[in-house]
């Protein structure tokens, strides 16, 4: 079972930044998936940004070129710079394991007042 942990989110303003990050209880393996999601209140969880196996990034098209994704031993990161009123939501941290085991953090709160 793995734990994950995140922190970071906040209240901001239109075109502030924040930095979220999401601890692993065990060492993230790069041949596995782990990232981030988002729920906005009356909307589906969405993709925000993972890391594929492989170490390649994948974005969802809302959050290219504003926000980066980055991983070290343990821990991913999600630098979001130009926030907007639309990325308000809880983001949740995930960690998929092979396609089979799938892990969710307990999620943070990040609104954008505008």
């Amino acid at each position: 079972q793995v734990q994950l942990v995140e922190s970071g989110g906040g209240l901001v303003q239109a075109g502030g930044s924040l930095r979220l990050s999401c601890v692993a209880s065990e060492s993230i393996s790069r041949f596995n998936v782990i990232g981030w999601y988002r729920q906005a209140p009356g909307k589906q969880r969405e993709l925000v940004a993972r890391i594929l196996s492989g170490g390649r990034p994948n974005y969802g098209d809302s959050v290219k070129d504003r926000f980066t994704i980055s991983r070290d031993k343990n821990t991913v990161y999600l630098q979001m710079n130009s926030l907007k009123s639309e990325d308000t939501g809880v983001y949740y941290c995930n960690y998929n394991i092979q396609g089979v085991y799938d892990y969710w953090g307990q999620g943070t709160q990040v609104t954008v007042s505008s």
